[in-house]
């Protein structure tokens, strides 16, 4: 097929125009930041867990984890009903360190997807240094336990690197914050300082003659000498 002049140059012009139209598509947009909390806030029932992670600076520091560490994070997230079910005072009975604390005993500083939790080694360290939590389960189903509470880890909110939020039904209670206390030592009784009587009394009796024996000895002596004098009187009138 022979080509014309005409066809070669609507041919090059329908060429570069589709190059350009090429050049002009819009690409893939890249990926932002993570926004951690739009993911609970989409769940619809972490409101407590939303405050308590902004009131105690722990979503400042995911939020700086997320944007710096290689590792990822797992976030444990109970619903408000899980809230709903400790002992009233609970929360505000701790103080704002151990507040902060129980948050970050539902952090895992490292990415586990749900499968990866039945296979890890016990205890996983939290971002709580001082305990760590057990995962057990087969299949779909993982349990988590802290010692003193246990759960399912139920709904993925979010199961993709370097981030994964998981629900769970209970908090999560670290031992050494809810743990029993040892019983505190009782204190030594206290010293009785003991009274002047008690002291007199305590204090040895001076030795030597009472007033008693005194005058007992005053009288043996008079009875003595009287009866030496008749004698004696009695003895000159026999001689004379």
């Amino acid at each position: 097929m022979a080509f014309t002049p005409l066809s070669i140059l609507l041919l090059t012009l329908i060429t570069i125009f589709s190059h350009q139209i090429s050049a002009q598509a819009p690409g893939p947009a890249p990926a932002g930041p993570l926004n951690f909390t739009a993911i609970l806030e989409k769940g619809g029932q972490y409101t407590t867990f939303l405050r308590l992670l902004s009131d105690s600076q722990v979503l400042s520091q995911i939020v700086n984890q997320l944007n710096t560490s290689s590792e990822g994070l797992t976030v444990l997230a109970p619903t408000d009903n899980a809230f709903n079910n400790l002992k009233a005072g609970t929360l505000n009975g701790l103080s704002r360190e151990d507040q902060v604390n129980l948050i970050l005993f539902h952090v895992l500083p490292k990415y586990y997807a749900l499968s990866e939790l039945l296979t890890v080694s016990n205890p996983v360290r939290t971002q709580f240094s001082a305990d760590g939590l057990n995962f057990t389960g087969q299949g779909r189903q993982v349990n988590v336990t802290s010692g003193m509470v246990e759960t399912q880890v139920n709904n993925a909110l979010r199961m993709q690197s370097p981030l994964a939020v998981y629900q769970i039904d209970d908090v999560l209670l670290p031992p050494s914050l809810f743990g029993a206390k040892p019983p505190a030592s009782a204190p030594p009784p206290a010293k009785t300082p003991a009274s002047k009587d008690d002291g007199d009394k305590t204090k040895p009796k001076a030795s030597g003659p009472s007033s008693d024996d005194s005058t007992g000895d005053s009288s043996n002596t008079r009875v003595g000498l009287g009866l030496f004098v008749g004698m004696g009187i009695a003895c000159m009138a026999v001689l004379f």
